[in-house]
């Protein structure tokens, strides 16, 4: 596996000492089973006290050896698998982190999560058991075969013979193991997936009162993982059985040639009593490969999956900021031309031939239906996407080519689906800059027009928010995150759709408040009052510009413009009639 073997690098020195303290072990317990037919041989047949206190002595001091030596292996190795894991983990977040929104189409947050987790985990506990039993083990076979031979060469055939069986069984086992557990980990990777699903949407799924239907989706899923899991399990259990049943046949078969060879004055009691202590450690040894193949399967799928994550080459550059050449504030104009855009790995086409030019502190208003392509278009600007034709240019630059932490620092974007993190209410509005003073945050409060709300909370600022931000209504978490955006004193202000929850009012006050700040702003909505302010109007159908303009331009040459704008028309008269 290259990707552990690029890894565990930081930590050979670690992993090197606790192969070094295992070698120790294992040369103490290949040499006990012949300190013992000495000790049987030349001291207890001849009745020589002395020679049973002088390998006694050294059986004894060699355990305390062994055991020092097992501690210590035992250290090292943890040691090298937890700083192991600990690394991967930073890997494969900080990919996960510069992934591109093409690689989030293909990788579920479900199975990141299970990667992130589960499979580390995995790989984790396969380096601790590497360098503690994985390397041990097949050492301490061949060893206690190759001892067998020494001590008694036609006592040690039986064990020679027995073992390549048993060995060439758990080959097989273990290719077949892992094909199997690697659709073990794709079952657990639905499994979380729905769990995600109905954490994330509980209350519309108790508002619509199918906590039944969610509950038998889960326990289908479940039971295919239980299923996959049984029969995985099951194929690397029933080594177990078949490894005894050989090694217990070959020990029976040792007993009664070792009564033949005694017999005939070819072997001693001593020499077949350690070639059975040898057969039995390789019982003992075969018994624990058996667990180690069925980890070693779990481990290489796990591999697999984490690879693919890492092997992604659709990324992008990362937040950290490399040293910019940028040392110019963005001015924030923005011109598209000829843009054409199509989602990754689909054929329909979002946008075509997109031309416009917002000039830097304009507002521009785009208007169209759902599904027209608005969101995308946005998304075009900060790089979420990559244009499929045309060229996008901030400051009459490409964005291709400019510096993506700094294209994305000078942009400041409310997505439609708003977003609040575990935390305070200054601690999510310092989300957009971290280096904003109290005067900053409260500034882009009252300009979000949230500051009233704030203040009345329990504990202001400091004030806890619930996951998701669920104590605060609709409109007071669009509010938030558009504060959040604005803290960061932007040359470019997305906002998708994110005014939809706001009253007439307070829709008002916040684009009143928007006119101070000398940020070009793109505004998604379906509001008449939005636009009639707006410097540009973008009118979009099915991913084309049918129409741009000022509010009174488009009242004159756009036939669907003045259509909405009579359908909206008496609801503003309501709502001027509730403001009197």
């Amino acid at each position: 596996m290259p990707l552990i073997f690029s890894i565990i690098k930081k930590y050979r020195t670690a992993a090197a000492l606790a192969l070094l303290m295992m070698l120790i072990e294992l040369a103490v317990q290949l040499s006990q089973p012949l300190l013992i037919s000495k000790i049987i041989d030349h001291g207890i047949r001849e009745r020589n006290l002395a020679v049973v206190w002088l390998w006694g002595g050294i059986l004894v001091g060699s355990a305390a050896l062994a055991f020092t030596a097992g501690i210590l292996s035992s250290f090292f190795a943890s040691h090298a698998s937890q700083g192991f894991g600990s690394d991967l983990r930073d890997r494969l977040y900080g990919k996960v982190q510069s992934f591109s929104y093409e690689a989030f189409n293909r990788f579920a947050a479900s199975t990141l999560i299970t990667r992130l987790t589960g499979d580390v985990t995995q790989l984790q506990d396969m380096i601790f058991t590497g360098l503690r039993f994985m390397s041990r083990i097949p050492l301490l076979v061949v060893g206690s075969v190759i001892m067998g031979l020494v001590v008694q060469w036609r006592l040690g055939l039986i064990l020679a013979l027995i073992v390549p069986v048993m060995l060439a069984v758990l080959i097989v086992l273990m290719k077949e193991s892992s094909r199997m557990f690697h659709m073990v980990q794709s079952k657990l990777d639905r499994v979380n997936g729905i769990v995600q699903e109905n954490l994330t949407g509980i209350r519309l799924i108790r508002v619509f009162v199918r906590m039944g239907h969610e509950i038998g989706r889960f326990t289908g899923y479940s039971k295919e993982l239980m299923r996959s899991t049984v029969s995985a399990l099951r194929l690397t259990e029933t080594t177990m059985p078949f490894i005894l049943l050989m090694m217990n046949g070959g020990i029976l078969l040792l007993l009664w040639l070792g009564r033949i060879e005694i017999a005939a004055g070819e072997a001693s009691q001593g020499q077949t009593v350690a070639v059975i202590n040898y057969s039995l450690r390789t019982i003992g040894g075969l018994s624990a490969l058996s667990g180690i193949v069925a980890a070693y399967s779990r481990a290489r799928a796990s591999a697999q999956r984490v690879s693919e994550v890492l092997a992604e080459s659709g990324t992008e550059e990362t937040e950290n900021r490399r040293e910019s050449e940028e040392t110019e504030r963005i001015r924030g104009e923005v011109r598209f031309e000829e843009v054409g855009f199509r989602y990754p790995g689909s054929d329909i086409e979002i946008l075509s031939g997109i031309s416009f030019i917002a000039r830097s502190g304009e507002r521009i208003a785009i208007m169209g239906a759902t599904g027209s392509g608005k969101s995308s278009l946005v998304s075009l600007i900060p790089r979420l996407y990559e244009p499929a034709a045309g060229m996008i240019m901030v400051d009459g630059r490409d964005v291709r080519e400019m510096d993506l932490a700094a294209l994305r620092g000078a942009i400041g974007y409310v997505p439609q689906e708003v977003l609040l993190f575990s935390g305070t209410v200054r601690e999510n509005i310092l989300w957009g800059n971290e280096y904003a003073s109290l005067e900053e945050i409260e500034a882009a409060a009252r300009a979000a027009q949230i500051q009233e709300t704030v203040l009345h909370l329990s504990d202001g600022y400091d004030t806890m928010l619930g996951q998701r931000g669920v104590n605060l209504s609709g409109g007071q978490k669009q509010r938030l995150s558009i504060a959040r955006a604005l803290v960061r004193k932007p040359s470019i202000l997305i906002l998708d759709d994110s005014t939809s929850a706001l009253d007439a009012v307070t829709e008002g006050a916040l684009l009143d408040a928007l006119k101070g700040m000398s940020c070009t702003t793109f505004i998604i909505t379906q509001k008449i009052g939005s636009t009639r302010n707006a410097d540009l109007i973008l009118l979009l159908d099915e991913g084309r510009l049918i129409a741009k303009g000022s509010h009174e331009e488009l009242l004159a040459s756009s036939g669907l413009y003045r259509s909405i704008c009579e359908s909206q028309s008496g609801k503003e008269e309501a709502d001027v009639q509730n403001l009197t």
